[in-house]
């Protein structure tokens, strides 16, 4: 298919620029990223226009994936050094998806591809480190299942929760690597028996993965996160495959995100969630509750140093917040995304107010920007009076609500349409909960963090979020919880504070504040722009 080549980050020889209308945001930022020095692992893109001759299965399109990807891992393993699921220096891809315009955490990825039993022994022999290898292989088979086969979660966090429990630990960072090395095997039989088998081809891995990843663009969440956004005329995903790096390679290395500004406050100061010895999916899909950019300098200073610096860089290249997604594996940084970040109305106001002080923009050119602020959401709400917490948590997305407990979407759905408020009472922010979001006035969680894909997509939304709630217990059978000793059924009010973190029992008289100094600022720009327009006005 003509233009539908294969498009080169950090190889040699990879000079054609990337956009992201081809290339897909997530690569065409990789690829500025690799311009800038900064430490970007090598990939390739299957490009945009392949996504819907693909999921319509084309004979040419499935031509072209399959040209692509033998092009594209040749030229990695040249990169490298590794060859791609080989016996002796093993070479991982993560396979991610990657649209024109961020989606974050509605499209598939799939990370440790090439796994397999002869490559899980040359990762150990690589590495020497076992339980970095059979930990991604335990990670590579259930999010392959999941991804490629729709396999429910149930059976693998159940199995998990079992092999934690067995070998008397907390959770799973605890598990060494002869539980792991059980662990792997046991999912391998649960994806068996279930009609949801894992080749042990890397080739039949990555092929089935690639199309996966492109088949995530029509899922259900991806769906209804384009209609809500208003992106329904997208053409599709690009897929970008990139060699592994390892987060979860010991006490040295992890995973992280990191916003250049504080999202919900505008405040200039790098807002960083980190944990050591993990991967990003640990980090996004909000299942852990992170540390901050003090405890990753504690360890890491130089690999914390290096972030505040790419971050700052980053900011100045794009004159945009940046949402940045990185990896350090045995004390070295690398970048593996950066976009725009999502940000509360109030910080896009703040933010905006500050790059004009700071000469990172013009007046002129920041009133350019002002439309796509809503200023009538550009305030600040808060609970008049004082009433006794019975939990805290952190916050994601500020703000105050005040709503009845729904345990899950649907049912969140259901009292909105009798007129009441919801707050969305969940385990973990899971973005399959996005038609929840839209339609909650806060969302709390038990686990979760500042930066998950949900918790972006609620501050993006405007909705109040708190997350990593230690107190709360969910019984979703029951349409039921407890926080500490305080039982919840749906429909009982709770209160949420965006700026403290307290949950609070029955619902709150919310009062707003409007930021007018900054609203003044932005009209004395448009004032000087006009008089400045009709100076130029010729005379009558």
């Amino acid at each position: 298919m003509t233009g539908a080549a294969a498009l080169f980050i950090g190889v040699d020889g990879a000079t054609v620029e990337l956009t992201a209308e081809t290339a897909g945001s997530k690569a065409a930022m990789l690829w500025r990223m690799s311009r800038l020095g900064l430490a970007v692992p090598p990939a390739f893109v299957l490009p945009t226009m392949l996504c819907s001759a693909v999921n319509r299965g084309e004979p040419a399109a499935l031509e072209a994936l399959d040209l692509n990807l033998r092009e594209g891992m040749a030229r990695l393993e040249a990169a490298t050094g590794r060859r791609f699921g080989g016996p002796r220096m093993p070479l991982l891809v993560s396979v991610r998806s990657g649209a024109a315009q961020s989606m974050p955490g509605m499209l598939a990825s799939i990370l440790n591809v090439g796994l397999t039993g002869e490559s899980v022994r040359g990762l150990i022999g690589l590495t020497g480190n076992p339980q970095l290898a059979w930990d991604s292989y335990r990670r590579f088979i259930r999010a392959y299942a999941e991804v490629v086969s729709d396999a429910p979660t149930a059976p693998f966090v159940e199995r998990l929760a079992e092999m934690v429990g067995s070998e008397g630990v907390a959770d799973e960072d605890e598990l060494d690597p002869e539980a792991l090395e059980r662990l792997t095997y046991a999912f391998q039989s649960i994806a068996e028996l279930n009609g949801w088998p894992i080749p042990d081809d890397p080739w039949l891995q990555l092929t089935a993965a690639s199309r996966a990843v492109y088949r995530s663009w029509e899922s259900p969440r991806a769906t209804e996160y384009r209609r809500l956004n208003g992106l329904d005329n997208r053409a599709g995903t690009a897929v970008t495959i990139q060699a592994m790096v390892f987060g979860n390679a010991g006490g040295t290395s992890g995973a992280g995100v990191a916003f250049s500004r504080d999202p919900a406050t505008g405040a200039k100061s790098l807002y960083v969630d980190f944990m050591f010895d993990a991967q990003g999916d640990d980090i996004v899909g909000g299942r852990r509750i992170p540390g901050n950019i003090a405890r990753l300098a504690t360890r890491l200073p130089q690999a914390a140093s290096e972030l505040v610096i790419g971050a700052e860089r980053l900011e100045r290249e794009f004159n945009d917040v940046q949402d940045i997604e990185f990896t350090i594996e045995n004390g070295k940084l690398f970048f593996l995304q950066t976009r725009p970040a999502k940000r509360t109305p109030w910080a896009a106001l703040r933010i905006l107010i500050d790059f004009v002080h700071e000469g990172l923009l013009s007046p002129s050119a920041a009133l350019a920007r002002v439309p796509e602020i809503d200023l009538e959401r550009v305030r600040r709400t808060r609970f008049a009076g004082k009433t006794a917490a019975i939990a805290t948590a952190i916050v994601a997305s500020p703000g105050v609500a005040s709503g009845r407990a729904a345990f899950d979407s649907s049912r969140a759905s259901a009292l909105t349409e009798g007129g009441e408020p919801v707050i969305l009472v969940r385990h973990d922010t899971a973005t399959e909960d996005v038609a929840g979001f839209a339609i909650a006035t806060g969302i709390l969680t038990a686990v979760g963090s500042r930066t998950a894909h949900a918790a972006v997509v609620a501050r993006q939304l405007g909705k109040v979020c708190l997350v990593g709630c230690r107190d709360l217990e969910i019984d979703p059978s029951a349409r039921s919880g407890k926080i500490g000793d305080v039982r919840i059924q749906e429909g009982d009010w709770l209160s949420l504070d965006g700026d403290t973190g307290e949950v609070t029992l029955g619902r709150r008289e919310i009062v707003s504040d409007v930021p007018v100094s900054d609203l003044a600022e932005i009209e004395s720009w448009r004032q000087a722009a006009f008089a400045g327009s009709a100076d130029r006005q010729p005379g009558f």
